[in-house]
């Protein structure tokens, strides 16, 4: 029913994965690979034609020096941290309390509450371009860092709640019984006795709420405009002109763009792991 470990195949078998594993992983990254040669070729090769080529001359200090020092890029790469670092917190601490309140008591509603959360990652984000970008304009939080994050917050905390839902409800429940029968107050409990044992599921969540928020280039554009308020996703197409694209230092600044989440996942990997996989074997 389910296929074999691939130590259990044939040596031919073995022999094809292990060739073919090589060649599947180059294609995978060839798109990366094209974008770091193209951080470092001169604007001289795009004009001439040569796209996939070797660099007719090494520019990674032009280039690079460039989108630091000679464009809104700084600018950018603080407003995503401003961003995103405010809603990844604002965003796990409303999910730790709706997934705790819906998680552990019995009440008339829940589940209906449950799946109102639910029903919103199923809604798709693209209808919702117009009616949100009004609500901020009559707001007053159109082209905003702040007008970003509360709709981050938003948009996110549907997922962020099923998530934690389902991890506290794997929780032992024989823990929060004693506290109570202890008199301890639910909010210590929450506190005290549940908050510690979500730690994996927190960093597990919080690795994957930065790198949505980070990466996200399509309410960056609706909501925002200009190096004010802009993120670093919706600054690098501020290295195209009207009439070209400088496509070498659109390259290097997506490969600066894309080195924090890339850095975070690599520091919090081994709580991201322990999180994704705490619960599933009981």
């Amino acid at each position: 029913m389910f296929p074999r470990p691939i130590e259990q195949q044939s040596r031919s078998i073995q022999v094809g994965y292990q060739a073919l594993l090589p060649i599947a992983l180059i294609v995978w990254l060839l798109p990366l690979i094209a974008v770091m040669i193209f951080s470092i070729k001169p604007d001289s090769d795009f004009v001439q034609g040569n796209f996939w080529g070797l660099p007719s001359s090494f520019e990674f200090f032009t280039n690079y020096g460039k989108v630091f020092f000679e464009s809104d890029m700084p600018r950018y790469l603080w407003n995503s941290v401003v961003i995103t670092v405010p809603t990844v917190i604002g965003t796990v601490a409303l999910a730790c309390m709706t997934g705790f309140a819906l998680g552990v008591y019995r009440f008339k509603g829940n589940l209906f509450i449950f799946f109102m959360f639910i029903a919103g990652n199923f809604v798709p984000f693209q209808i919702l371009m117009v009616p949100v970008r009004d609500l901020t304009v009559s707001m007053n939080l159109y082209d905003t860092k702040l007008g970003l994050i509360l709709f981050h917050i938003a948009f996110q905390t549907g997922f962020c709640t099923l998530f934690m839902r389902n991890f506290i409800r794997a929780l032992p429940f024989p823990l929060i019984e004693a506290a109570r029968v202890e008199g301890v107050a639910e909010w210590r409990i929450f506190l005290f006795v549940v908050m510690p044992l979500m730690k994996p599921a927190i960093a597990a969540l919080s690795v994957l709420i930065f790198t949505f928020i980070w990466n996200d280039y399509f309410w960056a554009v609706v909501l925002t405009q200009g190096p004010e308020s802009q993120p670093v996703t919706a600054g690098i197409t501020a290295f195209n002109s009207q009439f070209r694209a400088a496509y070498h230092l659109m390259s290097a600044g997506s490969i600066v763009a894309a080195l924090p989440p890339v850095a975070m996942f690599f520091l919090m990997q081994k709580h991201f792991i322990a999180g994704l996989t705490l619960g599933a074997v009981k």
